[in-house]
């Protein structure tokens, strides 16, 4: 007997409830209020500005537009620092100074709040561009490059402090890639080297990736953000403006949604239930980029308009909310 189209079940695996639209099962998550209505708020951390590399905290409230306001500071001028969220607290990971110093801190804020990040612990290797998705509990960080490229994968446990965990390995060892998240499983697609490929994790377990698809085009340095249902990938080295879609529940290649206002490449994506907000980066030049864009998840089509980042900045790849697709 075929199942009907808006059936429920129970999946003991998942521990969620989840409905059949006709074609497949979709999980239903639960959001606060102010989630739910796409009031979430995004924040970008560190960078580099063109001449100097940064310690600023900006947010934003991904349901309006306007220009970014001040947070706080990092503990100190970071770049390429991954970035992990519950819907509390924010966790920024990794990253490199001015001295080619490449880093293993591990740093928190809360996101309600504005304030200066504060010690949390280190991932299990010093590196940058160790990219990071998360669901309300865990936080993971995925890939990296010190100096060579890494496969390594970390967890953190958010809503405590203390070390970060061996997870398992990427495929091959690349940095640089997007990342994104459903409650239960975490995606990372692109990465250096320059790749097409898409892996996906299940972020409950450990243990190594497995094939997802692949992206529309090869691309490296470029950003993922969902919602609960589905993932974008954003821009991408050299200098792309293309926006990509995937369903996070299933299997298979990304299609196309639709471009940037401006390409671009090193910038930091952010989410609520309803838009992905993309902040920064650096355009042909280089030139450093304050572009904040933003698209209608569920849609396709370009981007629009934002608004801008309190400075110019590229490696800001630590973006992240707490209404984002995997709370």
């Amino acid at each position: 007997m075929p199942v009907p189209s808006g059936a429920l079940r129970f999946n003991s695996d998942s521990g969620k409830l989840e409905y059949y639209n006709g074609e497949a099962w979709w999980q239903i998550d639960n959001f606060s209020a102010d989630n739910a209505t796409g009031g979430a708020r995004g924040v970008f951390g560190g960078g580099f500005s063109g001449t100097s590399i940064l310690n600023t905290i900006d947010y934003i409230t991904i349901s309006t537009t306007g220009n970014a306001t001040s947070f706080g500071s990092l503990s100190g001028i970071r770049e390429y620092v991954g970035g992990v969220a519950s819907n509390t607290r924010g966790v920024y990971g990794g990253g490199d100074q001015p001295s080619g110093t490449f880093l293993n801190t591990l740093e928190y804020i809360t996101i309600s709040s504005t304030g200066n990040a504060t010690s949390f612990g280190s991932l299990t290797q010093a590196r940058h561009f160790a990219n990071g998705l998360s669901n309300q509990t865990r936080g993971i960080y995925v890939g990296g490059e010190q100096p060579a490229a890494q496969n390594t994968i970390d967890y953190i446990t958010i809503a405590a402090t203390g070390n970060a965990v061996d997870f398992g390995d990427l495929s091959s060892a690349k940095y640089g890639g997007g990342t994104l998240a459903s409650s239960t499983r975490g995606i990372f697609g692109g990465g250096n080297p320059n790749t097409n490929t898409i892996e996906f994790l299940t972020i409950s377990t450990t243990g190594n990736t497995a094939t997802f698809g692949q992206l529309s085009q090869a691309r490296d340095h470029n950003a993922g953000a969902s919602n609960s249902i589905r993932g974008l990938f954003l821009s991408g080295n050299p200098f792309i403006n293309t926006i990509d879609y995937i369903t996070i529940s299933t299997l298979g290649n990304a299609a196309d949604f639709g471009d940037l206002t401006v390409a671009r490449h090193y910038g930091g994506a952010c989410s609520s239930s309803t838009r992905v907000v993309y902040g920064g980066g650096v355009t042909p030049g280089p030139t450093a980029s304050n572009v904040i864009d933003y698209v209608t998840i569920m849609s396709t089509g370009n981007a629009i308009d934002f608004g801008d980042l309190s400075a110019i900045r590229w490696a800001v790849t630590s973006a992240f909310s707490n209404g984002h697709g995997g709370l």
